[in-house]
């Protein structure tokens, strides 16, 4: 085992240089870019920091409604960066972006906001590094591509599991080298008991907080704790449940490994089924259809009970008639059918290069490989103005197949989306709710779509 977690080091590293072409720190046609963090809790900051070790970089604006919140991302901002300057702070993205004075914006708010804040972003002239899932409702995601494109801006999408390096090695030594022959199926899955419920008393809003600017667009519920830790995500009214939060990125990875576009047909079924008490409103549990010319790739998540495979919990499992590819952000393994050699990918630290992680809050060690590589990709796609490997349009359909599956959960019956058109195919009701009611005074970006 730890030979095969060396020979994957060498392996990632040497694919680092070869995904930048080159484009490595220190390089002649590298220069110091201005960034701003939009949403400046665990992410956002995980985010910033991972780009902060790969590339030199100013910080110079952050924003988030939570004064708190941002005064202490600051605070940490200002102990990493070489100059020691702390950034501006501010509490409504719109004037920090007035200053059109940054190369990159990383968004990283509740997913109800992630399509205003990235809009804007380009075209104050940034490119920008966006949180998946990218959009709340499908035509968000279709005016987010419209003004990447308009703007010519490159826009990353933090799917990363498209840069984690054992999955690139699973998918160059398995998929791309045949071991699987035929695929007739795939699964992707996630059991983490992660649906935040509860029910907790309403009460005040605190001084430090603007509620009303956390929630824009979004209905305003009445407040009952600080919403950004984690809270936020139980809710439909902010987020897109475990499917849009968990099957966005193993979905996604699916369609990287296989080459799969926008499905077929989609159908969903699930409900809130065994944690019926408490506030939260999204599914406990959920199952998704995405059809494929060849095959389905089938969605399962339960915040309850226990995983089928203790060592695949969120997951993607690809059936071959030669064998089968599991998938996971710490490890894959390919089983062969019948006679053949099992092959095992350890997922890559790198604690001893970078020993800031160990000691940084909240951290996913297993995931800032990935993100740096991410990173990375980003900024060699800045440098020759190409597309990311995880570019926003890929980010869309992902994006937006997690939340058809919702909206076919919803309405009781498969939905087949025309994305050329942008209308559900033969299903009125259905294409009026791909663009969701927005509250006053803002505007759905769809409202501008020719």
């Amino acid at each position: 085992m730890t030979n095969r977690r060396d020979a994957l080091k060498i392996g990632a590293a040497g694919l680092t240089t070869s995904m930048l072409g080159g484009y490595t720190r220190g390089a002649a046609d590298e220069k110091t870019r201005r960034v701003g963090l939009i949403g400046c809790g665990w992410y956002g900051k995980s985010d910033l920091f991972r780009l902060n070790q790969v590339a030199p970089i100013e910080v110079v604006s952050l924003c988030d409604p939570d004064k708190n919140q941002v005064a202490h991302a600051a605070e940490m901002v200002a102990q990493r960066q070489p100059s020691k300057k702390t950034p501006r702070t501010y509490g409504d993205y719109r004037e920090m972006l007035k200053e059109k004075d940054l190369d990159i914006v990383l968004v990283a708010t509740p997913d109800h906001w992630h399509a205003l804040a990235m809009i804007a972003a380009v075209e104050s002239g940034a490119d920008v590094y966006v949180q998946k899932p990218i959009s709340h409702d499908v035509l968000e995601g279709e005016a987010m591509v419209a003004a990447a494109r308009k703007h010519n801006r490159v826009v990353q999408v933090g799917t990363q599991r498209k840069s984690t390096p054992h999955l690139i090695e699973a998918k160059k030594q398995v998929v791309d080298a045949g071991l699987l022959g035929k695929v007739g199926h795939v699964e992707v899955c996630c059991y983490y008991h992660m649906r935040a419920n509860g029910d907790p008393p309403v009460t005040a809003v605190p001084d430090f907080f603007d509620y009303e600017m956390w929630t824009g667009p979004a209905p305003l519920r009445p407040y009952d704790g600080l919403p950004h830790v984690r809270w936020w995500r139980t809710f439909n009214e902010y987020g897109s449940g475990i499917t849009g939060d968990m099957c966005v990125h193993m979905l996604d990875t699916a369609r990287w490994m296989l080459g799969l576009g926008w499905p077929q047909k989609i159908s969903s079924t699930g409900g809130i089924l065994v944690q019926k008490a408490g506030k939260s409103n999204i599914t406990d549990t959920q199952a998704a259809t995405f059809e494929y010319p060849e095959f389905d790739v089938v969605w399962q998540h339960r915040t309850w009970g226990t995983s089928p495979d203790a060592d695949y919990p969120w997951a993607l499992m690809i059936y071959g008639e030669k064998g089968t590819l599991k998938a996971s952000t710490m490890r894959a393994d390919f089983i062969p059918q019948g006679e053949g050699k099992p092959l095992h990918f350890e997922c890559v630290f790198e604690r001893e290069k970078y020993p800031e992680d160990v000691s940084e809050p909240e951290i996913e060690l297993n995931a800032a490989p990935a993100t740096r590589l991410h990173m990375r990709n980003f900024l060699a796609s800045i440098a020759d103005r190409s597309r990311p490997i995880a570019d926003i349009e890929q980010g869309h359909i992902s994006t937006s197949s997690c939340l058809l599956a919702n909206l076919a959960m919803q309405l009781k019956r498969p939905v087949v989306y025309d994305p050329a058109k942008r209308i559900v195919v033969g299903d009125d009701e259905a294409t009026r709710l791909l663009k969701g009611p927005y509250r006053a005074p803002w505007t759905h970006p769809a409202d501008a779509l020719g």
